[in-house]
């Protein structure tokens, strides 16, 4: 309980009474009666609403799930159960890596019915995190105090990577608008198709494709159609070590890696195969491969509580473990952020990989890189600082020219451009036959 600003102009009037009073006597006895009436009426009012009013009573909703960096609705339900209109403000115990525009709120609660509030709230760190108890400030029934109390809420509330991406892309797949996202589907070249059944001939059909036996029993050209073979491997290989802690925008580079592998495991599972996730760098995990139509919920529980650790990334660890897990063919998906000291390391990795799987390393590359070799150089600071930067820039392409020379699958893409690329990449993977 704290007094309110009502009750402190009310003191300073009496104060005020005293100071008249210290010089003029008739004032004594008017300042004594307004000191004792206020006294009589502070404390009434302080026990009444301290002791006799009883505290609201609230219920909070949170919705099932949350994306990381999209806006969820909230919802508070005030239920007042006394006679008298009650004037509250309210902020909810939200996590520290939560935000929201519209809270504290304060309005009034009427008597015997319920007010619902509702507020956008937005994470920006993924996982399990805990809502705490609502603070709750409201009027004493004269106004001359703010009662302050917390509920005993705790809500467990799950952060998954944004999947907005994936619904984007399932609507537009389902118009077959998928050059919208800017994914692109290149002509096939036949070699990675099986076939699937025999149809009528269509003008544009390669001779290859017919079907002579079939042909010559139905009198008419008969046709084979192929589709893109299926039940292939596809595994993500996740560092999750100290270099992908880097910030980039409003989350880290490897949230972004989260939502670039959403978005290609839902198209490598429409396209019929099996994807799996390997991580190191301090989080040492493995989901073996899943396929079908429940394998996206499958890979967002798993990784939804993702974290990355303050370790190095050990690559020769991992691909150790890669090949003790994983005995099939897979097309493995190596994402980091390359260094120009991962050269030693990385490559006898990778070709250890590549006796059985097919390798593809994509890297993110630092948005405050490009805004440095973009930065105009006006002073001597600033040299220094365009050519630090430049030479990171070249000793890290070094690494990549190293890798194709070895030839190995390499990407460098930007956070914000790594999902439609990556999965892009794979596309063209699946097209050529290499898996």
């Amino acid at each position: 309980m704290k007094p309110t600003t009502r009750l402190l102009v009310a003191l300073i009037g009496w104060v005020a009474l005293g100071l008249a009073a210290s010089f003029w006597e008739p004032f004594v006895l008017l300042w004594l009666g307004y000191g004792g009436l206020l006294g009589l009426i502070a404390v009434g009012d302080f026990l009444v609403s301290r002791y006799a009013v009883k505290p609201l009573q609230i219920e909070r909703q949170v919705p099932g799930r949350f994306a990381l960096d999209v806006y969820g609705e909230v919802c508070l339900t005030l239920r007042h159960p006394a006679k008298l209109t009650r004037l509250v403000e309210i902020f909810d115990g939200i996590p520290a890596s939560a935000e929201t525009t519209e809270l504290p709120w304060s309005g009034e609660v009427a008597p015997h019915t319920f007010t619902k509030v509702t507020y956008p709230l937005r994470f920006l760190k993924r996982g399990r995190l805990v809502m705490g108890p609502i603070h709750v400030q409201e009027k004493s029934p004269l106004g001359l105090w703010d009662r302050r109390y917390r509920t005993a809420h705790h809500d467990d509330v799950r952060v998954y990577p944004n999947y907005e991406p994936v619904v984007r892309f399932a609507l537009l797949a389902m118009e077959n608008r998928e050059n919208q996202m800017g994914i692109v589907k290149r002509a096939r070249r036949g070699v990675s198709l099986e076939f699937q059944q025999l149809r009528e001939y269509q003008e544009g059909d390669n001779l290859s494709q017919i079907d002579w036996k079939a042909t010559s029993k139905r009198l008419e050209l008969i046709s084979r159609e192929y589709r893109e073979e299926r039940d292939q491997n596809v595994i993500l290989l996740l560092d999750c070590g100290r270099r992908m802690r880097v910030i980039d925008g409003e989350i880290s580079q490897f949230d972004h890696c989260l939502n670039a592998m959403l978005l290609l495991s839902f198209i490598a599972l429409r396209q019929g195969d099996h994807i799996g996730i390997l991580s190191f760098g301090g989080t040492e995990r493995w989901l073996p491969p899943v396929k079908g139509q429940h394998g996206m919920t499958t890979l967002l529980n798993h990784l939804y509580d993702y974290e990355t650790s303050p370790q190095p990334s050990d690559f020769s660890e991992a691909a150790e473990r890669l090949m003790i897990r994983q005995k099939r063919r897979a097309l493995v998906i190596i994402l980091t952020n390359l260094r120009s000291e991962d050269a030693s390391q990385l490559l006898p990795s990778l070709q250890l990989i590549k006796r059985r799987h097919l390798p593809l390393v994509a890297s993110l590359r630092e948005a405050s890189t490009e805004a440095q070799q973009a930065h105009p150089v006006t002073t001597f600071d600033d040299a220094l600082a365009h050519a630090a930067t430049q030479l990171y820039v070249e000793e890290r392409q070094a690494v990549f020219q190293e890798l194709r020379s070895h030839g190995i699958l390499t990407m460098d893409e930007p956070a914000s451009a790594l999902p439609i690329a990556l999965t892009n990449s794979y596309l063209e993977i699946k097209h050529a036959g290499l898996l």
